[in-house]
């Protein structure tokens, strides 16, 4: 990257288009707009939680690496959360009862991969998604609550009650990724598995959509 651009910003401009696209699916535009169930919500939460439970498994391991677990940060767990969410939407027997889809299973097993083998790799989805969750997910989080007559339960995964300011704490984040010690090179490997993840988390949402569809016609 230039010198003169800082990397947190090159990431940014680079994945912006990816992040559109992936907000932009046709799965998560319904859920946005109020033409999507609360079945079909509830089915995304589901898919949340194997995404999470492998990201904060994978949080585990790279703790003691001295590059990743520099953003690793108890703050940010969401899978108790994500527990708690489906115990009240779908009950104590959740467990039982959820499933991945496909494209979910291969996201998992991205993360799994790059979470024991690749610290730039492993920040790379941990950015994605958590940084996600602290910017558009707390306005997708209100808009499920009014959509759903929701409190907390039910959207307790978008609550982050530990981090008092979203915006410094994703501006100390930034600043953590300019301070990375990758060339040039592992900055360019970690951009790609950034649009790695967006077009992960986009087949997601279209799996869901096919998913919904055929469930219709069933």
């Amino acid at each position: 990257m230039s010198d003169l651009i800082p990397f947190s910003t090159a990431l940014r401009e680079r994945s912006g288009a990816a992040h559109s696209s992936s907000e932009g699916a046709g799965f998560m535009s319904d859920l946005m707009k109020g033409d999507g169930t609360r079945e079909d919500y509830i089915a995304l939460v589901v898919q949340h939680w194997y995404m999470y439970d492998a990201l904060e498994r994978a949080a585990e391991r790279m703790r003691r690496d001295p590059v990743a677990s520099v953003f690793i940060s108890d703050k940010l767990t969401r899978l108790p959360a994500l527990e708690a969410d489906l115990e009240f939407l779908i009950g104590p027997d959740w467990r039982e009862q959820i499933s991945p889809l496909p494209t979910t299973r291969r996201y998992v097993e991205r993360i799994d991969l790059v979470g024991r083998t690749w610290a730039g790799g492993f920040v790379a989805h941990h950015y994605t998604r958590y940084l996600g969750d602290l910017s558009g997910g707390q306005f997708i989080g209100r808009l499920m609550a009014r959509r759903f007559g929701f409190e907390t339960n039910g959207i307790g995964f978008y609550v982050f009650d530990d981090i008092a300011d979203p915006s410094a704490f994703k501006d100390v984040y930034r600043r953590q990724l300019d301070a990375a010690p990758w060339d040039a090179a592992e900055q360019a490997r970690v951009i790609d598995e950034v649009l790695l993840a967006y077009r992960m988390n986009t087949e997601v949402f279209e799996d869901l959509a096919t998913a919904k569809a055929q469930s219709q016609v069933a």
